[in-house]
């Protein structure tokens, strides 16, 4: 893998990050602030929250056996 290949799986990992950091706030914010009312929430958050984890995980996985 190129140098230029490594640097953009990185960028990817960190953008996949990002985003699974944001669908953990929203899952916090539910449980913190709208609790019990809005329990119907809870299906939706909490899929987009392990989507967006486990493709975080994967990419990660990917950046490490690349040597990243």
């Amino acid at each position: 893998m190129s140098e230029d290949q490594l640097k953009e799986l990185q960028k990817e990992v960190a953008k996949k990050k990002r985003i699974a950091s944001e669908w953990a706030s929203q899952l916090h914010d539910l449980v913190e602030d709208r609790l019990p009312a809005g329990f119907e929430e809870i299906p939706g958050i909490a899929q987009s929250t392990y989507d967006a984890c486990k493709d975080w995980a994967e990419a990660n996985k990917a950046l490490k056996a690349a040597g990243g």
